[in-house]
């Protein structure tokens, strides 16, 4: 177990969006994102959530980028408080955590060249004087594949993975420890997913970057994760070790995802296969009682409708939220403290 402090780390976040509805406006409800979820982020590891698209694991990238603030629940940044910072401390934080956007198309400036989107944030800052923020935006440009000659060029002129290694490098322009990755290559082609992939891991293990990669699909994060937190309407349903997630996945909604991953070799079907998810994704605004997945759910007995299962242990650091799991578990479930996303 990792017993260094977290260079960050979030207890019970929870993050609720007011729903208007009528032409007389007034509140329909709560969407609850993000509801109650743990985790601690340590230094050099990547930490993947996933989910479907709902399931609330942007919401949970911005809190940990410190775009929004969470409305319960304590967010601390190497043991400093970040969600309850006064303004002068959250300005400094932030400068510790960047994020790359889901969409190379529309995160860049398509007024500005790359050289003015690089240097942008030296420039915001105060840092540097003019030659040497230059200078720095040449260097990352080239840690990131990017030619010189294209330091004039505007985004328009470049492919969707340049215009993602031009995000990426304007992410670690002033060198953070921490790196929220939104979707980064689910909006190119799955050839040029495996570039970005290969780039982020490389410049992880140069710099020495700690990563928060969210993403839909478990066969994208299967190379870059350390630890795996699958989420779902906004609850965490299980997390652990990359590999025990992918061999001893024992939520049948992880399992599910695991099994819409294409198997290269047809002869090597895997026995769980055809347990997919059935039905759509409920309404966060009113999720079911109990276990939320219960509606999509082929394990679903009345059990699950009344009662919320807790995480419980199914290996060292592997916990799962399920009545009816698809692995025996080891132990009896963990307290708050213990159920935590670690990455």
């Amino acid at each position: 177990m990792n017993t260094a402090v977290p260079v960050m780390e979030g207890r019970a976040l929870r993050r609720f969006y007011p729903v208007g509805g009528g032409l007389l406006g007034g509140r329909r409800g709560l969407v609850r994102a993000v509801d109650g979820i743990s985790f601690a982020l340590h230094a050099g590891r990547t930490l993947a959530v996933v989910g479907e698209s709902g399931s609330g694991k942007s919401t949970l990238a911005r809190m940990a980028a410190l775009m929004e603030p969470p409305d319960a629940g304590e967010l601390q940044m190497s043991g400093q408080p970040a969600a309850v910072a006064d303004a002068a401390a959250r300005r400094k934080l932030r400068l510790r955590v960047q994020m790359v956007f889901q969409n190379p198309y529309g995160s860049l400036n398509p007024r500005k060249t790359v050289g003015s989107i690089l240097m942008e944030p030296l420039v915001i800052n105060g840092r540097l004087g003019r030659a040497e923020r230059e200078q720095a935006a040449r260097d990352m440009m080239q840690r990131v594949g990017l030619r010189q000659d294209q330091f004039t060029r505007y985004p328009h002129m470049f492919s969707g993975g340049q215009r993602q290694r031009i995000a990426i490098a304007r992410a670690l322009m002033l060198n953070p420890p921490i790196v929220v990755a939104d979707e980064p290559v689910s909006a190119l082609d799955v050839s040029i997913q495996a570039q970005i992939q290969n780039l982020l891991k490389e410049l992880q293990q140069r710099r020495h970057l700690t990563y928060i990669f969210i993403s839909h699909d478990l066969a994208v994060v299967k190379y870059m994760a350390d630890t795996i937190g699958v989420m779902y309407l906004g609850k965490l349903v299980e997390v652990g070790p990359a590999r025990d997630i992918y061999e001893r996945a024992a939520h049948p909604y992880t399992r599910a995802l695991i099994d819409t991953i294409p198997e290269p070799d047809p002869h090597l079907a895997r026995a769980t296969r055809g347990q997919h998810i059935r039905g759509e994704l409920p309404s966060a605004m009113q999720p079911p009682s109990g276990c939320r997945f219960r509606t999509r759910c082929p394990f679903v007995q009345e059990i699950c409708a009344v009662e919320e299962p807790p995480l419980r242990p199914f290996g060292p650091r592997h916990l799962a939220a399920c009545h009816f799991p698809l692995q025996t578990p080891t132990g009896d479930a963990p307290s708050d403290a213990e159920a935590t996303l670690a990455g």
